[in-house]
């Protein structure tokens, strides 16, 4: 791994533990064992990094809606969005709260304001060009719902309930969606 990846790693993780404000970039330069000076080689500041990590952070979540098949019934792309969405919230936590924790605070909101609209506005037309083929009438209200749904699970899962029926749930929302 080269410096910049350890980098991004380093610091995804402290952005996730502590949030973006409670993470001083000399924790992130002892953490990842380089200097300040290497840091800004690399990015021109600390907002720089955080823009830089939550375009990764995007950059997996078109990973998992481009890994659907494009012939699939339209149901049966739910369900796969669906199993994706779940297998990737159990096995990578970090990159879930990292989102909770840079997309709600005020400050680092404005920060990302034009990349949270823009992974937004593509979550959104992946989601409502499969219920475009369910119901098209019905379309735009059904992709809000659906998102919010995934939104309030990763949500509790990760900060309300210690104990989270993360299976239960998944398996609930494939017989609700495969209907």
């Amino acid at each position: 791994m080269d410096k910049k990846d350890q980098i991004i790693n380093v610091a995804t993780k402290l952005f996730s533990e502590r949030g973006f404000e409670n993470t001083p970039l000399s924790l992130v330069c002892e953490m990842a064992n380089v200097s300040k000076g290497l840091i800004f080689h690399h990015f021109k500041s600390k907002n720089d990094l955080l823009r830089e990590i939550f375009s990764k952070t995007t950059g997996l979540i078109i990973e998992i809606s481009e890994a659907q098949e494009a012939d699939q019934p339209p149901r049966q792309k739910l369900v796969e969005l669906i199993r994706s969405f779940f297998a990737q919230l159990e096995s990578d936590k970090m990159f879930f709260q990292l989102n909770l924790n840079v997309m709600l605070p005020p400050n680092t909101r404005a920060l990302l304001n034009d990349l949270i609209k823009e992974r937004s506005s593509f979550i959104l037309d992946s989601v409502k060009s499969i219920f475009d083929e369910i119901d098209p009438e019905n379309s735009l209200v059904l992709s809000y719902t659906f998102i919010a749904e995934l939104d309030g699970v990763t949500f509790d899962y990760l900060g309300i309930f210690d104990e989270y029926p993360l299976k239960q749930i998944e398996t609930h929302l494939i017989n609700r969606y495969a209907e």
